[in-house]
């Protein structure tokens, strides 16, 4: 295999599918770092849709541990996200660890 330019040719395990594809809505959803308003943003899909299009193409058991993670995570969701950020800010401040 011939290498081109600097950087090493790396396979990923899982990538990204393209926009168009609606494989990507399960991409998404299942990406940590995707909350659920760049999903909208970028495919016009609110929440529940996402939630019914996972519920549709996901194994029952696959889908319980999709909706268990995702209730679990803040990240998910951006307002929660953001006030659990503004949370431990304000409890490093307190400590002492941020003037």
């Amino acid at each position: 295999m011939k290498k081109r330019g600097d950087r090493p040719i790396t396979k990923v395990k899982n990538p990204e599918p393209n926009l168009n594809d609606p494989s990507w809505i399960i991409w998404a959803a299942w990406a940590d770092r995707i909350t659920f308003e760049e999903i909208e943003k970028k495919t016009g899909k609110t929440e529940s849709e996402v939630i019914k299009i996972m519920r549709r193409e996901l194994k029952l058991n696959s889908f319980k541990l999709w909706r268990k993670r995702v209730n679990e995570k803040a990240l998910k969701h951006g307002k929660k996200f953001e006030y659990s950020r503004k949370e431990i800010t304000n409890k490093r401040r307190q400590d002492g660890f941020i003037d």
